[in-house]
């Protein structure tokens, strides 16, 4: 597996990730605690077209994030994308985001999110960044990768993400 930087041009190649995932435990946020509840949710993966949840509103979302300064790390085996990252460096003057992070079914539990992750918490660091901000789905794969890597959840979500994707867990991972 190679961990690269990605091109704005290569951000089509998030079709090749297949996000889909049964879920049975969600969660929601309240306040700075996370409330864990039984679901039956199969996320069938990306759909095509330009819609919610579509490949299209996923691919023109990172080219926006590029387009802010962004940067988009690919986890590649071989020629096919298997993770992707996009690092935001300036949601606010000392707080950077981790806009994006997807593994594909099937490369999951490898550690490729974590060498993703590692990648834009070097370059946070590197920016001067005091803090990290992630919008989370809120799955239990999804909560507890950040909750082991020392996110914890705020009570202070950024207004314009939380107006975004209200459903999430809105956490911050002090540097």
């Amino acid at each position: 597996m190679i961990i690269r930087r990605m091109r704005a041009d290569e951000l089509e190649r998030i079709r090749d990730i297949d996000r889909s995932e049964t879920i049975r435990i969600g969660h929601r946020q309240e306040g700075r605690e996370i409330v864990a509840f039984d679901v039956n949710w199969d996320d069938g993966g990306w759909l095509e077209g330009d819609g919610e949840h579509s490949f299209g509103r996923m691919i023109r979302g990172a080219r926006r994030q590029l387009d802010l300064g962004g940067t988009a790390f690919g986890a590649f085996d071989g020629n096919r994308l298997a993770g992707i990252a996009i690092y935001r460096p300036r949601l606010t003057e000392r707080m950077a985001q981790l806009a994006l992070l997807h593994v594909s079914d099937g490369y999951r539990r490898q550690g490729i999110a974590s060498r993703l992750l590692d990648e834009v918490l070097s370059l946070a660091r590197r920016d001067g960044a005091a803090r990290l901000y992630v919008s989370s789905t809120p799955t239990e794969s999804a909560v507890g990768f950040y909750r082991s890597k020392g996110f914890a959840p705020t009570d202070e979500p950024d207004p314009d993400l939380l107006a975004e994707e209200p459903d999430d867990i809105h956490m911050i991972l002090t540097l």
